[in-house]
């Protein structure tokens, strides 16, 4: 099963980030390449980005058959996506295992939700 490890940005963990030290800081970087690694090696990774500045978000619509394009993020926030992690697991409790794992689980929270199979639908 398809779950997927959201990492969040908001005013709680911007306020932990400017506690941490540049070593700190570094390490949460450097412990987020090796949870990539070991769910590759692990055979679960499907997928892991982090993501840009919601600011440089482009929204899409189209109305009338017209597509209209604009800048940022849909709405004004103080909590946006900041990364993701793709996993195909056996279960919820491996799913969530993975995701403590996570360094940003240490300062505040991720959300693992489960991607729905759109396998078996009739069109």
């Amino acid at each position: 099963m398809k779950y997927l490890i959201l990492i969040q940005s908001n005013p709680q963990s911007l306020a932990v980030w400017e506690t941490l030290t540049d070593q700190q800081r570094n390490d949460f970087g450097l412990g987020h390449l090796r949870l990539s690694a070991q769910m590759r090696e692990a055979g679960v990774l499907v997928a892991s980005e982090g993501l840009g500045d919601p600011a440089l978000a482009t929204q899409v619509s189209v109305r009338d058959g017209e597509t209209i394009t604009s800048d940022g993020p849909y709405a004004e926030v103080k909590e946006h996506l900041a990364g993701f992690y793709l996993i195909d697991v056996a279960d919820l409790d491996e799913a969530v295992r993975w995701a403590a794992k996570a360094p940003d689980a240490s300062y505040t929270r991720v959300e693992v939700r489960p991607i729905l199979d759109m396998s078996t639908w009739e069109l």
